[in-house]
């Protein structure tokens, strides 16, 4: 098995490409099912978009159903529930191909995850046998009520109470969720609510059970064959059997499955983004101006490379982090861990990269898809494109599954913590860069191995990175949870160096199965990538620092920074130029 690092320990750790499991190693049967998911797509779901945005009474539970049929809801779920057991890798690459499916790819996206995991992660053994065999074969449909009126993301201060009857028998239920999705045609709510009024608590809620009803479809600006309602609980009697895990402990569930949900979010979008890229390639190749193809003209050219570029990143960073979580869960299952702990203690431990793969992945389809309506023109303006479709659904990628300031907030909030609980030594390389900083540069005697100035380039990225946080803790110490400015400054250095970093491991990776010439689109692909995230960084650091530091203190970080982030010219046109070439002449996404 391939070395493994921690969670966050990429930025104190070098990486080894050989290490490094990227999506250009899947196997045969996770190509066929890629294959297989792209063809339920195109035959079950793109034809008949516009019913399903019409929210067509029962379509997208015969959907669900359809899919369950497939097998594709099953595939990562214990045999024991009738899943086929597959690995995490193979259940991202589900959700990003079945991502494609606009209001489609939402439904099962929170089917097979918040509205199945939780039973199968917190589930007594008699709620798992109950539930899990209809949930994965689709013949139920899942749902997951957290957000209320008055709590979005702040889930905790829930307002929804749970009373244990006087035969105590059930638990009354009484209060309101809103955007829950599946809600209108859901068998199965996971719902949380305060046992005795402070025990935050979770619960299986069935569809007719006494008091508990279904408000009418909300209408939205995206998304709109999503499924979307509000939950009301009137002296809603549930049994007490049905306790999802243990009462007061409902915040395990709600923050645990987040992790693996941000993860697929991503791999969604990623579906998402590359459809609407090879929308926009298909479009520019048959649209004419001037006597032409747009695809013709720089300007256009240089929109559908850097779609592409972000794509590649986004996808690099995703299963890079995949396989981390899949090797993980192993290990634990070595080391003794029942499947549900596993997984779940797997997905904790990359919390953080989940975080920054939500924001990353939310983020690029939201480029995608804009830069999509305007090389389409008026016509992406039209309903009659689906680039339109596109661009009104990716939006609320960035609000649900914790919005994206929250996990930028998240990402650096969870790497201190594990500095200070000693799970992540950033002390001693925080020391590390002081010292490179107070000492006279070195110059000369570069190696010329390939890569070399590049990996180099990322090394020092880190260290910027490690630079500005040590000096904003320093500087704020227990208030730093205050300056949220100066966090997300830091989470998106974070952010941008580890898909820069991960684009550099995966290219050396094809570099050395194909050999340089074959892989020079790729080269390209990563040096522009790179050439960009130093500016990226330093911009995002600089306006950290100047939030804090003044004087000596602020001139000696500016310089660092400069000295970290400093990239050799590079002609990035040429560069997109060819990347965009092999886009058009391909007609769709090529890497």
């Amino acid at each position: 098995m391939a070395q493994t690092i921690k969670g966050a320990e990429w930025l104190i750790k070098e990486s080894q490409f050989a290490d490094t499991y990227t999506p250009d190693e899947f196997n045969e049967e996770q190509l066929m099912i890629k294959d297989m998911c792209n063809q339920f797509l195109e035959a079950e779901v793109m034809p008949i978009l516009d019913r399903i945005d019409d929210l067509e009474p029962g379509l997208m539970k015969s959907l669900v159903q359809k899919t369950g049929e497939q097998g594709l809801l099953a595939t990562s779920f214990p045999e024991e529930y009738g899943g086929l057991g597959k690995d995490f890798i193979t259940s991202t690459i589900i959700n990003e191909y079945l991502g494609a499916g606009f209001s489609y790819a939402v439904a099962i996206a929170a089917h097979t995850g918040i509205g199945t995991l939780p039973i199968l992660y917190f589930g007594t053994a008699e709620q798992k046998e109950k539930y899990i065999p209809k949930l994965i074969s689709g013949e139920w449909a899942g749902a997951y009520g957290l957000t209320e009126p008055n709590s979005g993301s702040d889930a905790l201060s829930a307002r929804t109470t749970a009373k244990l009857s006087e035969d105590g028998k059930y638990y009354i239920l009484n209060g309101q969720k809103c955007w829950i999705t599946n809600g209108g045609f859901a068998d199965v709510y996971t719902v949380f609510a305060k046992v005795d009024g402070d025990k935050f608590t979770g619960f299986i809620v069935d569809r007719g059970a006494e008091g508990f009803t279904q408000g009418p479809e909300e209408k939205k600006m995206g998304i709109k064959g999503s499924s979307t309602v509000q939950l009301y609980f009137q002296d809603a009697k549930v049994p007490v059997e049905n306790v999802l895990g243990e009462i007061g402990k409902g915040h395990r569930i709600a923050f645990n499955i987040l992790n693996i949900g941000r993860l697929k979010l991503c791999a969604a979008a990623l579906g998402g983004a590359r459809r609407a890229c090879n929308t926009s390639i298909q479009y520019a190749k048959t649209r004419e101006q001037f006597k032409q193809p747009i695809a013709n003209f720089g300007a256009i050219k240089h929109k559908l490379a850097q779609m592409a570029i972000n794509i590649f990143a986004c996808e690099t960073g995703l299963y890079r982090t995949a396989s981390w979580i899949e090797n993980w869960y192993q290990k634990l299952k070595e080391e003794g861990k029942p499947y549900n702990e596993a997984l779940l203690g797997a997905a904790e431990e990359y919390a953080i990269e989940c975080a920054m793969l939500k924001v990353n992945g939310s983020e690029t389809l939201d480029f995608v898809v804009d830069e999509g309506v305007q090389i389409h023109g008026g016509n992406g303006f039209s309903a009659e494109y689906n680039i339109s479709r596109a661009y009104r659904d990716s939006r609320i990628n960035r609000i649900y599954e914790g919005t994206n300031e929250i996990n930028r907030l998240l990402t650096l909030d969870m790497t201190l913590k594990r500095a200070m609980q000693g799970r992540l030594g950033l002390m001693g390389p925080a020391m590390e860069v002081q010292k490179e900083l107070l000492s006279i540069p070195e110059f000369g005697g570069e190696d010329d191995a390939p890569f070399t100035a590049e990996l180099k380039l990322i090394g020092n990225f880190k260290k910027a990175i490690l630079m500005v946080s040590g000096a904003a803790v320093q500087k704020f110490m227990m208030n730093i949870e205050q300056e949220q400015e100066v966090l997300m400054n830091i989470a998106d250095m974070a952010i941008d160096v580890f898909h820069a970093e991960s684009v550099l491991l995966r290219c050396m990776k094809i570099n050395s199965q194909r050999g340089v010439e074959k892989s020079s689109l790729i080269n390209d692909i990563m040096r522009t990538y790179l050439y960009d995230t130093a500016d990226k960084v330093n911009k995002s650091g600089k306006d950290a620092v100047n939030a804090f530091a003044e004087g000596d203190e602020q001139r000696m970080i500016l310089m660092g920074l400069r000295r970290f982030t400093k990239a050799e010219p590079f002609n990035s046109k040429q560069a997109r130029r060819n990347i965009a070439n092999a886009l058009i002449g391909e007609g769709k996404y090529c890497f």
